[in-house]
């Protein structure tokens, strides 16, 4: 085969396509809920995602305080203990 010469491969389907996806990442809906119901307070994504981080930090910190003050085996003020109750 000589180098002038074209391929004589040819394809009898359509054209390839590329996909028309774009690749902006879209607002997660969390984020813009966010926006949305904090009365104007909140005014862009980098806000909302501050305002998310404080609200998990905040719940993981509740939920260690809610842990450590619940493992305690002392009874309540006021409790009758078990080998004391007669029914």
């Amino acid at each position: 085969m000589s180098q002038n010469n074209k391929p004589s491969v040819v394809f009898e389907s359509e054209e390839f396509q590329p996909s028309k996806r774009s690749f902006q990442t879209k607002t997660p809906k969390m984020v813009q809920w966010v926006i949305n119901h904090s009365g104007g307070r909140v005014k862009d994504e980098r806000q909302a995602n501050c305002v998310l981080l404080g609200f998990v930090v905040v719940m993981v910190i509740a939920v260690i305080v809610i842990v450590v003050s619940g493992g305690s085996n002392q009874p309540m003020s006021g409790a009758i203990p078990a080998d004391q109750f007669v029914p």
